[in-house]
């Protein structure tokens, strides 16, 4: 598994052919990027590491970085797709101006680079299918064959492929294909699909084409088109760049640089859009913004910040090779952000009624507790205490193991900003034995938490008064398959993690969180971080645990550093 902490002590290799080529004036001395996404579904974390890479380098060099929607297949592309890309890219802070530029743009120009090549007897119109198409190209050790409709005059061919674009043939039957070597080692340079005919619908163009560009033939002219420096790929099209060369040089057009890098992998996750795209169809999500799904619209509901996932991008690095990040990493990441940030607040989500019984029947207290242990500057709230109160069920054992320092039947605890309070009787249900109320005492003389005699308490619990509680309902999250590697065993499905989701409903919030908004933040004590869930309305509020308090990654992070001091 990639160790992010000593990643980030390696040279981004990417910076350094940047600056290279700052120092030697190639590009003129400027800096272009473009973070290109196909709008056939929602952006995830990987495309999260992409775009701070894109954004952030044209940012830091001074350049600039454009939006390019990769729309050449009408068949999978939705307007809704383009919004939510657009309002991931903003939401992650990063924003692209006046170059909101989409491929289809530019289907005019490509069509006359295709007419180009074929006059210059570098492409031709192909008769055979897709499956004859593989058939002829070979295996990696053994060449391809050349097409029966390889050698068209020049004539033809344009004859050919302007009947194409009026819509002569139907679907599949020719695609126009580059003329290159069907013997390369390069699989790719095995004259390679540019145009296939496809009668659909486009979301910007209507049915002007019927013939659309592959991605290979429409990308590497686009970055041309747009003036890009530095086109900036992951790493299964380092293959490809030879025919994004081929390209450019065979049309003599302006020539940017592709440059791949590493792509995300994380644990616990699956990162296929195709796979993704299953798991909403099949319902087995509740939707692309569902926050088990590793998308960023997921993310952001589940209560991650734009400035952790942009920290977790710049510390993983950039590499040239495929590794696998482990996602307490990024768990690690969120951690750290709301720690400086979350306010504290105090929620029981499995109650269980205390009641004081040597505590006024009518009587109400109102305690300051500040909103942040190590942030004076994010000021206190009041928090109600009166004679029925709850604790978290697991707080209480009636026959409590060793080292169990919580509430037990004699014990003694400090209730958080409050009092010491000691258990003196369990009530139970007659019926099922299961245990629905604790009967205590409390010294008033440990007002504010602490004895004047000096006496300590080993437990400090969190606790909610009954009379002032919010009612709500708590999601809590687990990873979404039970495996590292979602893939083992040959079908993903199978390990999907049939706990990922619990919900608890009959939570009991402490007041000042009656008007909690949706998407606002906050560290319940001694149970995580939550965010205030869409689905909340003036009566029903929702929150969703976005990490909880355990932090595996910095155990790791501990060792690492001890191990090289």
């Amino acid at each position: 598994m990639e160790n992010p902490v000593e990643e980030t002590k390696t040279i981004n290799f990417i910076r350094k052919i940047i600056e290279d080529d700052l120092r030697t004036g190639k590009f003129g001395g400027r800096v272009h990027t473009r973070f290109p996404p196909e709008p056939n579904g929602y952006l995830h974390i990987g495309h999260a590491k992409s775009i701070c890479l894109n954004f952030g380098l044209a940012e830091e060099y001074g350049g600039l970085c454009n939006l390019r929607f990769d729309d050449t297949n009408p068949t999978k592309e939705e307007v809704e797709y383009v919004e939510s890309i657009k309002e991931d890219i903003h939401w992650l802070g990063f924003d692209w101006e006046d170059r909101e530029f989409y491929a289809s743009d530019y289907f005019e120009q490509l069509y006359e680079y295709a007419v180009q090549l074929i006059r210059a007897g570098k492409a031709y119109v192909c008769d055979l299918s897709a499956d004859e198409v593989r058939e002829y190209r070979g295996t990696l050790t053994e060449p391809g064959r050349e097409s029966p409709y390889r050698n068209r005059s020049v004539d033809e061919n344009l004859d050919l492929f302007e009947r194409m674009r009026a819509g002569e043939f139907p679907d599949g039957s020719r695609t126009l294909r580059a003329k290159i070597d069907m013997a390369s080692p390069n699989l790719n340079l095995r004259d390679p699909v540019m145009y296939r005919i496809l009668h659909a619908t486009h979301h910007r163009t209507g049915d002007k084409w019927c013939i659309y560009p592959t991605y290979d033939w429409a990308h590497g002219q686009s970055d041309s088109i747009e003036g890009i420096t530095h086109s900036i790929c992951t790493l299964e099209f380092e293959d490809h760049r030879p025919l994004y060369d081929w390209f450019l040089d065979a049309l003599g057009i302006y020539h940017p640089q592709q440059i791949e890098f590493a792509r995300l992998n994380l644990t616990y996750t699956v990162m296929s859009k195709r796979k993704l795209l299953r798991l909403v169809e099949e319902g087995h999500v509740r939707g692309w913004d569902d926050p088990r799904m590793p998308t960023i619209s997921g993310l952001r509901r589940r209560g991650y910040t734009p400035e952790a996932i942009r920290d977790f991008a710049e510390r993983i690095g950039v590499a040239k090779r495929d590794s696998v990040v482990d996602i307490a990493f990024l768990e690690h990441c969120i951690r750290q952000d709301l720690d400086r940030r979350a306010p504290r607040a105090m929620a029981v989500l499995r109650p269980l009624k205390v009641v004081i019984d040597n505590y006024p029947d009518e009587q109400v207290e109102w305690f300051d507790a500040d909103n942040h242990p190590k942030d004076p500057s994010m000021g206190t709230r009041k928090v109600p205490f009166s004679k029925v109160l709850y604790i978290e069920r697991e707080d209480f054992r009636e026959d409590p193991p060793r080292k169990y320092f919580r509430l037990a039947p004699g014990r003694e605890v400090r209730l958080k900003h409050a009092y010491f309070i000691t258990c003196d009787r369990v009530v139970k249900d007659e019926e099922t034995g299961e245990i629905i109320e604790l009967h205590c005492t409390y010294d008033p003389a440990t007002r504010g938490g602490a004895a004047p005699d000096g006496r300590k308490v080993k437990g400090t619990l969190h606790w909610v008064s009954a009379a002032h509680a919010v009612d709500a309902e708590v999601r809590l999250y687990d990873h979404l398959f039970t495996k590292e590697n979602p893939d083992e065993g040959g079908d993903f499905l199978a390990n999907l993690n049939p706990n990922s989701l619990e919900v608890l409903s009959g939570c009991k919030l402490e007041p000042s969180l009656a008007e909690a908004a949706p998407g606002a933040r906050y560290q319940f004590m001694r149970q995580g971080y939550f965010c205030v869930d869409p689905d909340s309305t003036a009566g029903h509020l929702v929150f969703n645990r976005t990490v909880s308090l355990r932090d595996t990654w910095a155990k790791i992070e501990k060792k690492l550093k001890e191990r090289t001091r």
